[in-house]
């Protein structure tokens, strides 16, 4: 892995967007002393490549800086979105490399992807955020052994706690309607995982996979005919088409499970997920551990394994769900804000 080096350029900080090549807004930042987090004495250029921009990505974005300040990391960040964009996805991160960054962090499996295929050879250290299941996207050699030159936090989704959930929630529901999109390795084998699962918790699994957000309309009249809710998961392009999903089951009277907590205050009844903010720390953590020198080989890949339950009381009324007391008594409630 190449020395890291000292930045040489300052980069924008503000809003952060569309602006997709030309640059989002970016930032710098550092941590107060204190005892245990000490400034580095340098500051370093940090590209983050994020791949959409919807809620949960966004709250990686923030965990993420949060993370770098409090092991006392002076940095500053250009920070870009592909806006679910595979051609603008290669292209940034191929930009970053470059650009010498001194690290890239690639927020959801497609960005983290394109960040380690462009910034590899030029020796450039990835930190990968939001990524399910890191062996199967090709990030990771195993749980506990990482690939050079790239290493991270993975969200892979508590599972059994969304089940379990589910089954409190509707104790007669049968069938679980899942959309992923089929080129996405988190989704497919978060799929798979539901399906090993489901049987226990006496459901079955209705999947439907889409290649793209345009179909995704006529893929959500097909799904609510045929199952009792549905589970979201974190796929890129279903969570930044929520909206559809949610018209579409909506009307149906059908419950949409979300898979954290944003998605609840966006429209969704409940879920049992992570907290996405939490995430984005510890792989800023990491961040920090690689630029004061620790060898990126060493450091396997992490997992959230905290999970919490959120519930939108206005959603499930909607749908004429009721929200059991058991749950309420230690779920957090998170309705959309009402409108002025």
């Amino acid at each position: 892995m190449k020395k890291l080096k000292k930045i040489l350029a300052i980069t924008a900080a503000a809003a952060f967007s569309a602006a997709a090549l030309a640059g989002c807004s970016g930032g710098s930042g550092t941590a107060d002393s204190t005892e245990d987090t000490a400034s580095t004495g340098e500051t370093y250029k940090i590209g983050v490549l994020q791949y959409a921009d919807h809620p949960s990505l966004d709250n990686c974005r923030v965990g993420f800086e949060e993370g770098l300040k409090s092991e006392g990391i002076e940095y500053e960040i250009t920070a870009q979105s592909a806006q679910a964009d595979d051609a603008t996805n290669t292209q940034i991160a191929q930009n970053f490399a470059a650009q010498k960054m001194d690290l890239v962090c690639g927020i959801a499996t497609p960005s983290a992807q394109a960040a380690y295929n462009a910034c590899f050879e030029a020796g450039i250290p990835v930190v990968f955020n939001a990524v399910s299941d890191p062996v199967a996207a090709q990030l990771a050699k195993s749980e506990t052994e990482a690939m050079d030159g790239i290493t991270g936090v993975s969200d892979a989704l508590p599972v059994d706690e969304q089940l379990k959930l589910i089954r409190e929630m509707m104790p007669d529901a049968k069938k679980i309607g899942i959309m992923y999109t089929t080129s996405e390795a988190n989704s497919v084998s978060t799929i798979q995982l539901y399906k090993e699962k489901a049987p226990e918790y006496g459901f079955e699994i209705v999947e439907q996979g889409v290649s793209n957000a345009a179909e995704i309309p006529q893929a959500a009249d097909l799904l609510v005919q045929q199952v009792d809710c549905l589970s979201n998961m974190t796929d890129n392009t279903v969570v930044d088409n929520l909206p559809v999903l949610l018209e579409k089951a909506n009307a149906q009277g059908i419950p949409v499970f979300g898979s954290e907590e944003e998605q609840v205050g966006n429209g969704c009844v409940a879920s049992a997920g992570i907290d996405y903010v939490e995430l984005g720390n510890k792989a800023g953590v990491i961040a920090a551990r690689v630029l004061k020198g620790e060898d990126i080989a060493a450091i396997p890949y992490e997992t959230m394994t905290e999970s919490k339950i959120t519930v939108n009381t206005d959603a499930a009324a909607a749908v004429n769900l009721e929200i059991p007391q058991s749950i309420m008594d230690r779920a957090e409630v998170k309705n959309a804000p009402s409108e002025a």
